[in-house]
């Protein structure tokens, strides 16, 4: 025991003085935040302190850190084995490690290749974890949202790079929801707000808050009350689908096609289809190659039309990001942005007016004209980009004035005016004399 108590004590002290010197250097960003200190015992022994800081330092794609110190027998050895010693998603973690099973001449190559170190990093992760839980589960909630703001592109990629350890990392996940209104909840939150019906976890992915609330995928869900995940964070959506499910309940993006809400009236989509099954061909037809097919929508209420995602294709989201990549590839990206089905609202005025041409005059050249505006203005309001915005003007400027021709359209005679400064008729200015103007006033 005194043993014991004497190798902490040198552990603490080398932290200390490790902090100390850091502090010197970085004073913001060594305060600590949540700390543990143990002993391992069995197969492997050692003794180590890790703590998390307050303050964000390094970068989180930098993988030269020194924020782990090995000891072999209480004799520092090097700060250089982070990587041997921790996964890179979680080189946030900062700390002391002592062994006496590691050689005194130990080496990168002898770390890479030794049984021990792999036990001795496995035990170190889930401490690390452990530390992190205690941070959320602690009574002051500010501490876990400064972590989390600090770190929670971490835990992310340890989402994407680190399968092993995705049911230790998906209760430390935060978002915000349709529900929370700007306030971060867990998954375990959302799950204990589901509803008796509800069986998947819905979310939605954006590039703002703002795109996430006002898209028409929302309507039906709202509706029912289901919660909706958004994910703003460009890592939010990779993370989510490299989780799959949490909790035996499965993520599923609102955003793609086939969404299953549980509420199928058999009957009822086999009268709408007959109905308006002639009108998706038409409308087909006129689109063209733009989309794989148009169907009938159950998850809008107030839009007349949306486009979804293919199921294994890209969201519109992900598509944006990786367009946005400087090395992307053309045909790679024409590729994975898969199919695009057009998603028809038959309860709304606009597609019955459809519906009533289709039947009525299908060659109607401002029908046509209409169908392409509703698909570039479902491309927009689903979160695509549109291939020639120019063109997307063109032909709103074109529906305007067929629009507004009717109510206010003025005379030719009217639209015609003298070009400014030019004077009709001729005048000749009165001069007036100062005295006489002093004598008017």
């Amino acid at each position: 025991m005194r043993h014991s108590l004497f190798g902490f004590a040198i552990l603490k002290m080398s932290l200390l003085r490790t902090t100390m010197n850091s502090t010197r250097r970085h004073s913001t960003s060594t305060w600590i935040l949540w700390h543990s200190h143990f002993t391992t015992e069995g197969e492997v022994e050692f003794r180590s302190i890790l703590f998390v800081p307050a303050t964000k330092k390094d970068d989180i794609g930098n993988l030269k850190t020194k924020n782990i110190r090995l000891y072999v027998k209480r004799v520092f050895i090097s700060d250089d084995f982070d990587g041997e010693l921790f996964p890179r998603y979680l080189s946030f973690v900062k700390g002391v490690v002592d062994s006496n099973d590691l050689p005194l001449n130990v080496s990168r190559e002898i770390l890479q290749e030794s049984r021990i170190v792999r036990i001795m990093r496995n035990r170190l992760v889930r401490k690390a974890f452990d530390m992190i839980l205690g941070i959320s589960l602690s009574d002051n909630k500010d501490n876990y949202d400064r972590f989390w703001e600090n770190f929670g592109k971490n835990l992310k990629l340890g989402c994407i790079e680190d399968h092993a350890n995705h049911k230790r990392i998906a209760p430390l996940l935060r978002f915000v929801s349709s529900q929370s209104e700007e306030e971060f909840i867990s998954l375990d939150e959302y799950v204990e707000n589901m509803k008796p019906e509800q069986k998947d976890i819905y979310y939605i992915a954006a590039d703002s808050l703002t795109s996430a609330r006002n898209a028409p995928f929302l309507e039906i869900l709202l509706q029912k009350d289901y919660e909706v995940l958004f994910l703003i964070d460009p890592m939010d959506e990779v993370a989510v689908t490299n989780l799959k499910s949490y909790k035996d309940k499965n993520f599923v993006d609102i955003s793609k096609e086939d969404l299953d809400l549980g509420d199928k009236n058999e009957e009822k989509e086999k009268e709408v289809k007959q109905e308006f099954g002639q009108t998706c061909d038409w409308i087909k037809k006129r689109l063209g190659d733009k989309v794989a097919s148009v169907q009938i929508s159950n998850r809008l209420s107030s839009s007349p039309c949306v486009l979804v995602s293919g199921k294994f294709g890209w969201s519109a989201n992900m598509e944006r990001l990786m367009r946005a990549q400087t090395l992307g590839n053309p045909d790679s990206l024409e590729f994975m942005r898969g199919r695009r089905v057009f998603e028809i609202n038959p309860e709304h005025q606009i597609i019955r007016n459809l519906h009533v041409a289709c039947k009525t005059c299908p060659d109607n050249p401002e029908a046509e004209r209409a169908i392409d505006l509703l698909y570039d203005t479902a491309l927009i309001s689903s979160g695509f980009t549109p291939e020639d915005p120019s063109q997307l003007s063109g032909k709103i400027y074109e529906m305007m004035g067929m629009a507004l021709s009717g109510k206010w359209a003025a005379p030719v005679s009217e639209a015609k005016h003298e070009p400014v400064g030019q004077i009709s008729e001729p005048y000749e200015a009165e001069v007036v004399e100062p005295a006489k103007a002093e004598s008017q006033n």
